[in-house]
């Protein structure tokens, strides 16, 4: 059987921090804590062997900057998923650029022939009221964007959020507030992806 081959395109959360990125200058400075499993597309995978992921995060980086890779993460692929804001939120870049440069990327992934899927912003446990408003006011464009543009979403922030507190992301989710656990990201590739 055939693979299918998914272009994972964001940030540090599909990057696979804290303990993983794909690129081998950081998984040396991560040294011995290194995992692999700090992915969820490497769960995913655990679920379809037929899935071949691509993963192209990059940490740090806003919308904008991700939006300027993705031409060349898409080559070769059959399904791109888009995932990124945190870090517009924690720069204070206005939501509404921000939604456009997401809704941007789910458009040049279609024009090029793919199927897409858009994530949502996790919950950030070191963020303040402004920072927890912002995520919740760009979690609700991204929700008009997929809907506008008829791509799945897929539900990234409710999968890791405290139920008691949904402006955070459960304890035993995250290892430092900002990125999901290896617990973390098994539950976003196990229950939050799916293929568009």
């Amino acid at each position: 059987m055939n693979a299918t081959v998914v272009s994972c395109l964001g940030d540090s959360i599909t990057a696979g921090s804290p303990l993983w990125d794909p690129d081998r200058d950081v998984r040396a400075r991560i040294g011995d804590a290194l995992d692999e499993r700090s992915q969820w597309e490497w769960w995913a995978r655990q679920l379809d062997a037929t899935l071949d992921f691509r993963n192209h995060g990059v940490y740090g980086e806003r919308t904008d900057q991700i939006a300027v890779r993705l031409d060349a993460a898409a080559a070769g692929t059959d399904v791109l998923i888009v995932q990124g804001g945190i870090n517009d939120v924690v720069q204070k870049r206005p939501v509404d650029d921000t939604a456009r440069n997401l809704e941007g990327m789910v458009e040049r992934g279609r024009a090029l022939g793919l199927a897409v899927a858009l994530t949502d912003v996790l919950p950030w446990n070191n963020g303040d009221a402004r920072a927890a408003n912002d995520i919740d006011r760009l979690n609700a464009l991204i929700a008009a964007i997929a809907g506008r543009l008829g791509v799945p979403l897929l539900p990234f922030h409710d999968t890791l959020a405290d139920p008691d507190a949904p402006q955070r992301m459960r304890d035993e989710l995250t290892d430092d507030g900002d990125h999901p656990s290896v617990a973390g990201h098994r539950l976003l590739g196990e229950r939050a992806f799916s293929l568009p």
